[in-house]
């Protein structure tokens, strides 16, 4: 099945499209490229359109959607917010007339392109437009991308760019980066930029060039007290102080990762698998493969004891006594002689 942003890019366009889920990023790219190969910068101001069905009646937007475009070979109609398509229809605060857009949809206007942008994680299949809008629309589904699926739009994101991406290249892109899309785009086009004269992004090239989040310097903080690198440790949690990072803001990101380490590890041995512990946590998989595996270092009892341990450094980090980023040392001080007692 050919991608949607490549027949978009091919300038094979569809009458209908339906995008939804909770990636905005994705939606909003597909907007852009929508936007950017259907019409000219000139046919804009005439051709393009944007309705919130949440203060419009859909029947309006469909009038536009028939109206013939001006100066140009077609229009591109936004519908955003078609609440109608969910099982939430009771909070609607319009009155929409759907047999007019059932019609509509058995014979759209050849020369409009009609698109529905639906922020929602779910649509309810039972209803009878919901199942016409999926079978006679070119449809995106943007849920959160697994490891599997992430990794794909990365090497496809790069071939746009015509360079490849090695393997390790990516993994590391991910452990330094995250998984935010947009946060992911930014680095990569950086990143094809450099490559383009070898045509390959190779792991060094990712290393040296990748802005590292907040959040992958805490896991790299964690990791390095976990297999005895104390001093690349305290590296990083004093260069996170020179950017001003707050040590109440770096110790809540510290308990945040020892809290999911400890969740994954008691999930795990309940039977779940990754995908499963993600989406019960509401996390991403690859932070949780990345947990799982910080967890097989560490015993119940090392766990029992640094959450006790957190929860007491938040206690003094909240009172007027000790300077906070001595707190966090002290923490990682005692975190160090945990991991060496029980190793």
């Amino acid at each position: 099945m050919i991608p949607i942003w490549k027949k978009i890019k091919n300038k094979q366009f569809s009458p209908v499209y339906l995008l939804y889920g909770n990636e905005m990023f994705l939606i909003n790219e597909t907007k852009h490229q929508l936007v950017h190969h259907a019409l000219t910068q000139e046919e804009m101001d005439f051709n393009l359109a944007s309705f919130d069905l949440e203060e419009t009646p859909v029947e309006t937007a469909l009038e536009e959607a028939e109206t013939l475009p001006f100066m140009g070979e077609r229009k591109l109609v936004f519908l955003h917010n078609p609440l109608f398509l969910t099982a939430e229809r009771a909070k609607e605060k319009v009155d929409h007339n759907l047999k007019k857009l059932e019609q509509y949809l058995q014979n759209p206007a050849p020369y409009t392109l009609l698109v529905f942008i639906a922020p929602y994680e779910k649509l309810d299949e039972r209803k009878k437009l919901t199942k016409q809008m999926k079978k006679q629309a070119e449809v995106l589904e943007a849920k959160k991308l697994g490891e599997k699926e992430l990794k794909k739009w990365l090497k496809d994101r790069a071939a746009s760019n015509h360079v490849q991406i090695e393997e390790e290249a990516l993994d590391h892109l991910i452990a330094l980066a995250g998984t935010n899309l947009m946060v992911l785009t930014s680095e990569l086009d950086k990143l094809s930029l450099y490559a383009l004269e070898e045509k390959c992004i190779t792991k060094e090239m990712v290393i040296k060039l990748t802005a590292r989040s907040l959040e992958q310097d805490i896991f790299s903080l964690v990791d390095r007290v976990v297999t005895g690198k104390v001093e690349e440790a305290f590296r990083i949690y004093y260069d996170l102080l020179k950017l001003n990072e707050e040590p109440i803001k770096i110790l809540a990101l510290i308990a945040s990762q020892f809290r999911l380490i400890y969740q994954t590890k008691e999930l795990s041995r309940k039977g779940y698998g990754q995908q499963q512990i993600a989406g019960y946590l509401k996390v991403h998989p690859f932070r949780v493969k990345l947990a799982a595996g910080q967890s097989r270092r560490f015993t119940d009892e090392q766990l029992s004891a640094i959450m006790m341990m957190l929860a007491d450094s938040d206690l003094q980090m909240k009172s007027n006594g000790m300077a906070k980023p001595m707190i966090i040392e002290m923490f990682l001080f005692k975190l160090q002689s945990i991991i060496r007692k029980h190793g």
